[in-house]
């Protein structure tokens, strides 16, 4: 291996995808912690920290020391996990109160987010996976981050803009929609989900909008609240509804062979989980929170099973690079 260890042979091998792991620990600690399982949220947390600096530091090493492997992998539409993983740690730091931090990460994902997403737009094609959805994942992850922000702050052009990311959010979607190669419902090896997890974070994006209206930070007026709250709820059902078919795609057509772009499966599941108890919350729809619960629990069996088959792949790659 001319003196690189067989660690740092497999971790250069790492796809701009690996960074959905992040996305999935991360929202898989939203809702464990909105489900009320504070203690494995916390763990969850410290995982997503843990996944989040190596994959930092990889980032920061690539574009230094390989800017022309760094320009090729920024087209990507897995690059734009880079901005919804800071965005989903983020969040779950507001949620502790760590508004500082969740600031900063806001402040980082802004930066990398216009950047990255011209680059992948700019090199859409025809026919594409699931990840083509990860333009509307990444701006609705700003407009989470911002939304959630924005109450805990009290802070209302931070609302306002955050609207302004749904929306565009929502028009990134339908750009993606008939780019979206149809076969990869029955083909694909994970990122499928994606389709149905763009769908997800745009309705946690709407609840997060909702809640953050209050009496100390006046938002919207009868006629915006309304047209959100339809809005979103209309977006929970249509992601309950892919959630659905891309299950049924699962057992039609079985792929079980471990695929990195299985975190990508993960993420869109927890993200429909955290999505139901948050629309709940805002629209008052109690009877959301027993089926969004078990979703979360989905998700948990999900992401253990996903990192067997990580840590089983990572083994043999590396008595393979010895």
């Amino acid at each position: 291996m001319s003196g690189i260890s067989p660690l740092r042979a497999w971790w250069a091998q790492r796809p701009p995808a690996a960074g959905a792991a992040v996305m999935a620990t991360g929202i898989m600690s939203v809702g464990l912690h909105l489900a009320g399982a504070e203690t494995v949220s916390r763990v969850a947390l410290v995982l997503t920290c843990v996944l989040w600096v190596a994959l930092a530091a990889d980032f920061v090493v690539r574009l230094a020391r390989d800017r022309r492997r760094w320009a090729q992998e920024a087209r990507t539409p897995g690059a734009l996990t880079a901005v919804a993983a800071t965005t989903m740690l983020g969040t779950r730091f507001s949620a502790l109160g760590w508004q500082t931090l969740a600031e900063a990460l806001l402040a980082l994902s802004v930066v990398l987010w216009p950047p990255l997403l011209v680059l992948v737009v700019r090199h859409w094609k025809p026919r594409m996976p699931g990840a083509v959805f990860l333009a509307c994942v990444a701006t609705q992850g700003l407009a989470v981050l911002g939304a959630t922000l924005a109450a805990a702050v009290t802070t209302a052009w931070l609302a306002h803009l955050s609207l302004v990311l749904f929306w565009l959010g929502l028009a990134m979607y339908g750009l993606a929609v008939p780019r979206f190669e149809w076969r990869q419902i029955a083909q694909g090896p994970g990122d499928q989900w994606v389709a149905g997890g763009a769908l997800a974070i745009s309705a946690l994006a709407g609840a997060r909008l909702l809640s953050a209206d209050s009496a100390r930070l006046y938002l919207w007026n009868d006629d915006d609240r309304g047209v959100l709250r339809v809005v979103t709820v209309a977006l929970l059902v249509l992601d309950l509804a892919w959630y659905v078919v891309l299950l049924a795609a699962e057992v039609a057509w079985p792929r079980l062979r471990y695929d990195v772009r299985r975190w990508a499966t993960v993420f869109p599941m927890g993200m429909t989980a955290t999505a139901t108890l948050s629309v709940a919350a805002a629209v008052g729809g109690a009877w959301l929170k027993w089926p969004g619960r078990v979703l979360v629990w989905v998700t948990v069996a999900a992401w253990l099973t996903v990192a067997a088959g990580a840590a089983a792949g990572a083994r043999a790659a590396l008595r393979k690079a010895r």
